[in-house]
């Protein structure tokens, strides 16, 4: 139970680190072609082609590196991060993901960003997905990527965004539980559909 509970809140962490705003200049930062290899990884092979692609400029700022014609847009590893996280998520919450880098990047921190975010959204001012939505993601520590291979190490993550589900309406259980998939933030804007398909050691 603790792995699980564990895995859990690295997914949080994963997704809010998909969010965040680019931060000062990085010492290093890898070519756009590199970060492009490393952020369409936690995709299926057929899928990673036509992704687009966000990342990071030398200096910093965190911009576009690829235009994709599929439905899928993948984050970059931050290099400032202390550990290697790509993500990838289905255009549909591109609202929701964008408006939780730019609060961060005024300022905004913490729960407070989804209490905003949340509120948007019954408002109405914050368009969420009408159907189902994936995210994939990919974490591992801060040498996970190797670039002789072009492969990563880590745990990766599949989520399904449902806004406003709860285990009444997936017959699903909010309570993490090896081998199963769960329903995390339940009955809010949020609301998504675990799958850890393996856990690292």
């Amino acid at each position: 139970m603790l792995r699980i509970t564990l895995c859990a809140a690295m997914l949080v962490g994963a997704i809010a680190n998909a969010q965040a705003p680019a931060t000062s200049a990085p010492a290093t930062v890898p070519s756009a072609e590199e970060q492009i290899t490393q952020a369409v990884l936690p995709l299926p092979n057929d899928l990673r082609a036509t992704a687009s692609v966000l990342g990071y400029t030398p200096d910093g700022k965190f911009v576009a590196l690829r235009n994709g014609t599929g439905g899928m847009t993948c984050l970059s590893n931050n290099p400032q991060s202390p550990r290697f996280h790509v993500a990838c998520y289905h255009k549909s919450l591109e609202p929701f993901m964008a408006r939780g880098r730019e609060l961060r990047t005024q300022g905004v921190t913490g729960d407070q960003v989804d209490s905003v975010r949340f509120r948007e959204a019954k408002e109405g001012k914050l368009q969420l997905p009408e159907k189902p939505a994936l995210l994939y993601s990919l974490t591992g520590q801060k040498d996970a990527y190797d670039p002789a291979t072009k492969t990563a190490k880590g745990t990766p993550l599949f989520v399904v965004y449902i806004p406003y589900a709860t285990g009444e309406s997936t017959g699903l259980s909010a309570v993490p539980a090896r081998g199963t998939p769960w329903v995390m933030f339940p009955g809010t804007p949020k609301a998504h559909i675990m799958f850890v398909p393996s856990m690292a050691p």
